[in-house]
């Protein structure tokens, strides 16, 4: 971070290297047009040596300056009209060997005769020395930025971390909420550094490094910032990403300025966010063993416990990409803690809205723990979208406050996408639509092992025409035999009510999505999860989930033809019988199929209570109504990214399929 000093002299340089330039074109300008305008103004015509010899003849040169012995530039008498323009002055180059020759003919005519030294105009030398002038500025410009600036000019091999100032806005311990585990082995650290001898006099000794490690958008960078707004100590911030340029060693060279300034500012912390960047396995690359990121890497193993101790320099990383890291990194001795930071729980997700929600006209008739668990699977970056969306929506509708009715449509715009009301379907679509998403309904229902109905609508989302989505009552750490077998079924409810309706030949592509998530579940059914009695309970095949590119490239398969084949047929009769039984639930439930599509095509969107309205033959419970609004305003367009898919989620007939 820059001194109030270096700011002083960076500034102080750059006005006078402006004024510097102001007074250099000040000067050349004038210069420069004096020599164009009298150039323009006075330009002699060259002469050759028979034109010279004919207007000697006509008695038509007035005077002559002989320049070095050859050059002769003189008058005319008369102006000569020449390339279409009248002139008066001329020039001609004439041989040495006849000089004397040349001076007879011109004293016979009486012609005025002058000599001179070649001597440059002030012009000339000027612009002469002006490539010279300017190539000297140039370098004593680079050189006077790299004094002012620190090396800037040529400061790639500094690191580019930020060192947090005092006056930042600070992000404290109360904004991070669902991680409370994390939370609590960071405040151990921060009390390390605020008092060491508390834990030294016992032997304890200050941790190396702490990462953290979890999913996406689940807080660890914002767990980072919270460590530096505890911790009254210097915080030096860099992402992974920084480390790595065009240049070889300027990597390693980074890590080593990284670790001098945390040693100059010791005790400290250093962060480096998305590690996995420079923290890659080792010679899993393609570039073998001088790839620039492995350079990196042994300077950040060597500067973390290496020869040299860094005592009182803590580093705190964080990362998606846990399993790609080199083990020399995760020992300890270079990060001694290995903090998880996963997916909020009920709890933590109520904790997390009511940090969102503390600052932000809320309704009264918002149930922050109903709200909790209908978000199952969200992580704390999923929650404050919702809760920022259901603040737009609010102001949209005019609303004075944030609603229920606000969430849950921001809960739906998450977890779905945008609403495309605009979308005009045919009669014969609405009703196909209506009749997939009512299978799907349907085998929800009577399926035991599904999670209860949430929503099925037949409102175009996304690039699906109608969903149909479940939610669990709870949260969830693993998931039965009998469960996924229940949700195969309901995938394939769609397609099959489909087939009863409408017949064999009419079934769409719709389920295109609907197949391609069940046939993920089919296959890590077998090989995976050992839920087959054929295949039996044994791994067959590498993790899916985990590939990167540069460990596998050398892996050997693993997989005889033989067992492929089997798992292929295995997966084939899971999803068979998955159908059969959607086929049998569906053909002995087709009235209830027949009441849920109607409902569907009259109302366009259910909710679990018109479900359960509907299964005991009542009416369907009246619409929430809409709060009061002060005055109406026309709804923005919205463009809406693919919608993140909840893990019960079903889409309906889709314009695109994958």
């Amino acid at each position: 971070m820059p001194t109030p000093t270096q700011d002083t002299n960076g500034g102080g340089w750059g006005r006078r290297s402006k004024s510097l330039a102001f007074w250099i074109l000040v000067i050349l300008v004038p210069v420069a047009f004096i020599q164009f305008s009298s150039g323009q103004r006075d330009q002699p015509v060259e002469l050759d040596y028979t034109q010279y010899e004919q207007q000697l003849q006509q008695d038509n040169i007035e005077k002559v300056v002989i320049t070095a012995g050859k050059t002769v530039t003189g008058d005319f008498r008369q102006p000569v009209t020449m390339d279409r323009r009248a002139v008066k002055k001329f020039t001609v180059q004439l041989a040495i060997a006849n000089s004397e020759k040349d001076l007879d003919k011109l004293r016979e005519k009486n012609v005025h005769i002058s000599a001179q030294d070649a001597r440059p105009s002030i012009g000339g030398l000027i612009i002469s020395w002006l490539p010279v002038v300017l190539l000297i500025a140039f370098w004593i410009f680079i050189f006077r930025q790299m004094q002012a600036g620190g090396n800037k000019a040529f400061s790639f091999g500094k690191s580019k971390a930020k060192l947090l100032a005092g006056d930042t806005p600070k992000v404290t311990f109360a904004d991070v909420a669902g991680c409370d585990e994390a939370k609590m082995e960071l405040q151990e650290i921060i009390e390390f550094l605020k008092d060491p001898q508390k834990f030294t006099k016992l032997g304890g000794r200050l941790p190396k490094g702490a990462l953290l490690v979890g999913p996406p958008g689940t807080g660890k960078t914002l767990l980072a910032k919270a460590v530096a707004g505890e911790a009254a100590r210097p915080f030096f911030s860099m992402s992974g990403s920084d480390f790595v340029e065009m240049f070889v060693g300027v990597g390693a060279s980074r890590v080593r300025d990284l670790f001098e300034q945390g040693k100059a500012h010791a005790p400290c912390i250093i962060f480096i966010d998305e590690i996995d960047a420079v923290g890659r396995h080792r010679g899993a690359g393609l570039g073998g063993g001088h790839d620039e990121r492995e350079q990196t890497l042994n300077q950040l193993l060597v500067e973390m416990d290496g020869f040299e101790s860094n005592d009182g320099v803590i580093l705190i990383a964080a990362t998606n990409r846990p399993d790609v890291l080199d083990p020399a990194l995760l020992r300890p001795g270079r990060f001694d803690r290995q903090i998880v930071v996963d997916a909020p729980d009920l709890r933590g997700r109520e904790g997390i809205l009511k940090v969102h929600m503390r600052n932000k006209p809320v309704a009264d008739d918002v149930d922050i723990t109903v709200l909790a668990k209908g978000t199952p699977g969200m992580a704390g970056a999923d929650l404050a979208n919702l809760v920022n969306e259901g603040a737009l929506l609010a102001a949209r509708r005019n609303h004075d406050k944030i609603y229920r009715v606000d969430l849950e449509d921001a809960k739906d715009r998450v977890m779905l996408g945008a609403e495309r009301k605009s979308l005009v379907m045919k009669e014969e679509e609405r009703r196909l639509t209506a009749y997939h998403e009512g299978g799907h309904a349907v085998c929800a229902m009577k399926v035991k092992g599904n999670d209860p109905l949430h929503k099925v609508t037949i409102v175009p989302r996304g690039r699906a025409l109608g969903l149909a989505f479940t939610l669990p009552e709870d949260d969830r750490v693993s998931v039965t035999r009998e469960q996924l077998e229940a949700r195969l079924v309901m995938a394939y409810g769609g397609r099959v009510a489909e087939e009863l309706v409408f017949g064999h030949d009419r079934v769409t592509t719709g389920a295109a999505g609907d197949i391609q998530q069940a046939t993920a579940i089919a296959r890590r059914y077998v090989s995976q999860w050992g839920l087959s009695d054929t295949i039996g309970p044994i791994l067959v095949g590498d993790n899916e989930t985990e590939v990167f590119l540069g460990r596998e490239l050398n892996s050997r398969r693993q997989v005889s033809e033989r067992t492929a084949q089997q798992v292929d047929d295995e997966v084939a009769r899971v999803i068979n019988q998955a159908y059969s039984r959607a086929k049998d639930v569906l053909t002995a439930n087709r009235a209830l199929l027949d009441t849920i599509a109607a409902a569907l095509l009259e109302h366009e969107t259910l909710t679990r209570e018109d479900f359960d309205a509907l299964i005991k033959g009542d009416a369907l419970p009246p619409r929430p109504q809409e709060p009061p609004v002060a005055g109406a305003i026309a709804p923005a367009p919205v463009v809406s990214a693919e919608p993140r898919r909840a893990p019960g989620l079903l889409g309906g007939p889709e314009p695109h399929p994958a």
